[in-house]
């Protein structure tokens, strides 16, 4: 919007950027270190005249996908684009640059880029005399991205902690069995959940206790063909045989105990967005370091009494200083197997005075 308050964009453009949001979305796109990005072409009349979107690291990015496609056509269009056009040189060259050879003669985003190597591609834009205008449906376009975006700003992955629990807060019993603590719904709903995520992460114990694969599958327990990397925390050496070694994916063992160490060397690797999945050691560890920026629990309906709580100890004494993280969502998974009794999905932010 302008000082004025009057828009600075047609509703052609606005309904283009609707349309780049839904090519930036497409399914199928890896997770990784790049942003999901579309971008629509429109002509004088805010006609569509190609559109793009970005595959993946290595791939097109979403304006040199859609210049591609509208080849000459592209000199005088307006391009609508969900993030800043890029201004670095990477596995491809800067979309800016590509943006002003191609003649392109005004350019609408909606994000700011928030990482320093690629910004700045508004200012080259206008400097070859193309115009301008940013922040159309700005927020729709941070939330498609919010784990990318808050790796960027943050310096460090975002962090997903999921557990399966019992009414009572257990997610084992006394005699240590966990099998199966959530239902067949439960399970399939936190693969897809994996699916979103580029790492996996548990501790040394947990591998050799429970011996995961930390592969995402499918509802007939096949894995997918992209799968996450597979992330062991502690300082203990891994039994050879353990199933996280197999060649399923990739696995990579961080000797430490400190999350903040374990973040810092999956954040070198281009990692974005970690799952953990670890015991409550673990899980009591990110939260005492305020590093868990979401939680999903399952919750199934029974009581053991005794057994594995969810969480260790996180040093709180009285309910006054309890973590009270925000819910979000709420969802019933109701069973997919006789038998089962439906699971309940809680999904739970920081507040963010806590964050």
């Amino acid at each position: 919007m302008s000082d004025q308050g009057s828009p600075i964009w047609s509703a052609a453009e606005e309904s283009a950027m609707r349309r780049a949001l839904e090519l930036a979305a497409s399914p199928g796109v890896p997770t990784g270190p790049n942003p999901r990005v579309g971008c629509v072409l429109l002509d004088d009349e805010g006609r569509t005249v190609a559109e793009g979107h970005h595959r993946g690291a290595g791939t097109a990015h979403a304006e040199a996908d859609a210049l591609a496609l509208a080849g000459d056509r592209a000199r005088g269009t307006t391009a609508v684009v969900t993030l800043e056009p890029c201004n670095h040189t990477g596995r491809t060259g800067p979309c800016a640059q590509a943006l002003v050879a191609a003649g392109v003669r005004r350019v609408v985003h909606a994000q700011s880029d928030p990482n320093p190597v690629a910004a700045g591609g508004g200012d080259t834009l206008r400097a070859a005399g193309i115009e301008v205008v940013g922040g159309l449906l700005a927020d729709d376009a941070r939330e498609l991205n919010r784990v990318w975006t808050f790796a960027v700003e943050k310096g460090r992955p975002f962090v997903t902690w999921k557990f399966a629990a019992t009414l009572d807060g257990r997610s084992a019993a006394a005699d240590g069995t966990s099998r199966w603590v959530s239902g067949t719904a439960a399970r399939r709903d936190t693969h897809r959940l994996r699916a979103l995520a580029d790492t996996m992460l548990v501790g040394t114990r947990t591998v050799e206790v429970d011996d995961p694969r930390l592969t995402v599958r499918d509802a007939h327990d096949r894995p997918l063909p992209h799968q996450p990397l597979r992330a062991v925390m502690g300082l203990r050496d891994l039994a050879p045989d353990r199933r996280v070694l197999d060649d399923q994916a990739e696995t990579v063992h961080l000797r430490t105990r400190d999350p903040r160490e374990a973040l810092q060397a999956l954040r070198e690797r281009d990692r974005q967005h970690v799952f953990l999945e670890g015991g409550p050691t673990l899980a009591a560890a990110f939260l005492r370091e305020g590093l868990v920026d979401e939680v999903v629990a399952y919750v199934a309906p029974f009581l053991l009494g005794a057994g594995q709580q969810a969480v260790a100890d996180l040093g709180i004494t009285t309910i006054a200083d309890a973590w009270r993280p925000r819910v979000v969502d709420l969802t019933v998974l109701e069973p997919v197997v006789d038998g089962e009794e439906p699971n309940i999905r809680l999904t739970l932010e920081p507040h963010r005075e806590d964050h």
